[in-house]
């Protein structure tokens, strides 16, 4: 829990050096910085209170950092967020905050590969690792609206996984655990590559228009197949 603590403490420095760094360290508006610290603070404080559960190890880990690092990353388009509003991206930031989107996704992976070889892996960490990814596209498939890049549908993208949540919920069925599958890692990769791609000023309407729409179709079919092999496995004790 110490050493949780202390990487969180880290990454508290770290998300202003990288929010003043991608403004030309220049001092970033209260509204980013709320932003930003807010949904970092908002993931921390799960972090912190899920990590005892199901991490039965002595250490955080580096697996586990990467991780918080993917973390930071993704806490910046929270605060970019809040502060555009109907304003558009200057060209230097919007190429700035793809380039941060690209090392997010980079990293992608790298906790995994990290967890295996050091012999750590963790239903924590797992979760984790799955949870930054759902806020990372959910925050890009704002951005991408906010942006005018798509219209409103492209949120669908980013809250589909809550929806999915929310909706076992109601209905256990669906709560119920799903096999590892490489077509739903491959889907959410592809969901990630798709929604930073549009934060480039290059990529306009209707090109991000359609770019939003077919990663948005491959992620229903994905949820598709899930709900259905869910669905039909429901009589099974």
């Amino acid at each position: 829990m110490i050493e949780a603590i202390a990487a969180i403490a880290a990454g508290v420095v770290f998300l202003g050096l990288l929010v003043s760094a991608i403004h030309g360290f220049e001092l970033p508006s209260a509204r980013v910085l709320g932003g930003a610290y807010g949904v970092y603070a908002l993931s921390s404080l799960l972090v912190v209170r899920s990590v005892g559960a199901g991490h039965p190890f002595d250490h955080f880990g580096a697996p586990n950092g990467v991780t918080l690092a993917r973390l930071v990353l993704g806490s910046v388009f929270g605060g970019i967020a809040l502060d555009l509003g109907e304003r558009s991206l200057p060209d230097p930031l919007a190429w700035s905050l793809l380039a941060v989107a690209a090392f997010a996704l980079a990293l992608d992976g790298l906790d995994g590969v990290l967890a295996r070889a050091r012999d750590q892996e963790s239903p924590f960490g797992a979760r984790f690792d799955m949870e930054v990814d759902a806020l990372l596209i959910l925050l890009l498939a704002l951005l991408a609206w906010l942006q005018a890049k798509a219209g409103p549908w492209v949120l669908v993208i980013g809250a589909l996984r809550y929806g999915f949540v929310v909706a076992g919920w109601l209905w256990p069925i669906l709560a119920r655990p799903l096999p590892p599958s490489f077509r739903r890692k491959a889907v959410c990769v592809v969901q990630g590559v798709s929604l930073a791609v549009l934060l480039a000023p290059v990529v306009q309407p209707p090109a991000s228009g359609a770019i939003a729409g077919m990663a948005l179709l491959l992620i229903l079919y994905s949820f598709a197949v899930d709900v259905i092999w869910l669905a039909s496995r429901r009589h099974e004790a």
